[in-house]
């Protein structure tokens, strides 16, 4: 089991220093990361913390956001999960980016007036879903975080709209194309009748 003297994550303190509120400990980061990778590897909770050798009641408290993890709980339970620490405690966060209609990599057929854009590749292990969005003015399409690792693609088709994180939407033209993250707070506001536009949900 980890030894409750261990040191603790959080800021560059002595030995055995707890973390907690202001302390820099990436509690929610680490919750998150956990969920993910264990979900990742198929493992129940009592299989992961078996194999870690920590109890159960503390990858529950972990996986909630709560607890005081040690450095070495945390290094035991990335062996286990077979993720590097720095990913655990860290995790890469997707990013917007933004193509406008004309930009891209574009391929044109030889015999046909056609050209293919590409506006992103699917990295491997991923999963995708499609979706054909329409829109009227007013109320927007306010969406909670999906689950950690979700990412959203937009092309706009037709109309205006607001498109990305609640904090920061980007307002998109038809043939833009935008991606965002979709593990936080985020919104569709069509700004003309008759919006549409495709939406690809990524699954990472």
């Amino acid at each position: 089991m980890a030894d409750s003297a261990s040191p603790r994550v959080g800021g560059g303190g002595a030995a055995g220093a707890k973390a907690g509120p202001g302390s820099g400990a990436p509690l929610a980061a680490i919750a998150a990361s956990l969920q993910r990778e264990r979900r990742r590897t198929g493992l129940s909770l009592a299989e992961v913390a078996r194999r870690a050798g920590i109890a159960k009641s503390t990858l529950s408290q972990l996986e909630s956001g709560a607890g005081n993890p040690s450095v070495e709980t945390l290094w035991a339970l990335s062996v286990t999960l077979d993720v590097p620490f720095a990913q655990l405690v860290d995790p890469p966060r997707p990013q917007v980016r933004l193509v406008r209609a004309g930009e891209g990599m574009a391929f044109a057929a030889e015999r046909a007036d056609y050209v293919a854009t590409l506006l992103a590749s699917c990295p491997p292990n991923a999963r995708r879903d499609l979706f054909l969005l329409s829109a009227q003015p007013g109320s927007s399409r306010d969406s909670d975080p999906h689950m950690p690792g979700v990412v959203e693609h937009v092309v706009l088709c037709a109309g205006r709209a607001l498109v990305g994180v609640v904090e920061d939407p980007i307002e998109l033209h038809p043939g833009d194309y935008v991606v965002y993250p979709g593990d936080v707070a985020h919104v569709f506001r069509a700004l003309v009748p008759d919006t549409s536009a495709v939406l690809v949900q990524e699954h990472r």
